[in-house]
């Protein structure tokens, strides 16, 4: 009798998860303010025609290429498991992961410029010739042997998952926690509610980094607000499709300038 009601819990448990999530959400719409909801209040405002929301992500958002070989890598050990490709050697694909995710680790820990970049692989062709000329480059790449990685597809899977879910939390986060850019104002969104700040324009400043030129190549780079009063921390945000929003974003800006010069002649 009681396994009985543990599968009829566990049957309406998702119907109940659901009917709770609908009643929140009919509950607290109206005063959760997204990202959404602004954009939505910009695009209405007569007053305002132009304007730019922007979120920061998270940097796991840089191991797209990761996930995407996790993916592969996960396609390729179930065929190789459902014996329809059997003589597929599982290090091979473990050691092209290891090294996509190796890269994706440099991009994320450290800040690559052009200038570093370079230097990094002159020191790589320095190393290279090195070896050739000693005779070492063929036991330097059977010492890699050693390091061939044998994941399973669902273990692949998992680590894709590890990594979309830190990505997805970050894109979730971006919808409560986000800053709105107009002509006359600056808007800090910092909950779910109608918690945030607004900063006039002539109390802030912004800038475009995209100095890390790995990161650059993902479509990724900062944008920087840093604000009049030195108390205050500036805001950075890694945000994508960065030459799309640095171009609007110096639009903005540059309608900012032209106000100030009507401004400035208007009063002269």
């Amino acid at each position: 009798m009681w396994d009985d009601w543990k599968k009829i819990v566990v049957l309406l448990l998702p119907f109940f998860l659901v009917i709770v999530a609908a009643i929140a959400w009919l509950v607290l719409k109206r005063t959760i303010r997204s990202r959404f909801r602004m954009e939505r209040q910009l695009r209405d405002d007569p007053d305002i025609n132009e304007w730019l929301v922007v979120f920061g992500w998270s940097r796991k958002v840089l191991y797209g290429p990761t996930i995407l070989m996790c993916l592969v890598a996960a396609a390729l050990m179930l065929a190789r498991e459902t014996r329809a490709i059997p003589n597929l050697n599982a290090g091979i694909v473990g050691g092209i992961w290891l090294a996509v995710f190796f890269v994706n680790f440099l991009v994320d820990e450290y800040e690559m410029s052009v200038k570093v970049l370079l230097i990094a692989l002159l020191l790589l062709l320095v190393l290279f010739l090195w070896l050739l000329f000693l005779g070492w480059v063929v036991p330097f790449v059977r010492a890699f042997r050693h390091l061939a990685v044998s994941v399973n597809s669902t273990g692949y899977l998992v680590i894709a998952a590890l990594f979309l879910v830190a990505t997805f939390v970050s894109w979730l986060r971006g919808l409560f926690y986000y800053v709105a850019l107009t002509p006359n104002y600056l808007n800090i969104q910092t909950g779910p509610t109608e918690t945030g700040e607004q900063v006039s324009r002539e109390e802030y400043s912004t800038r475009i980094d995209t100095g890390d030129f790995l990161e650059r190549l993902f479509g990724f780079g900062r944008i920087i607000i840093t604000f009049s009063d030195q108390r205050r921390q500036p805001v950075v945000l890694l945000v994508g499709r960065i030459g799309r929003k640095a171009a609007k974003l110096e639009s903005i800006r540059g309608k900012l300038a032209v106000d100030r010069y009507q401004a400035a002649r208007e009063n002269g």
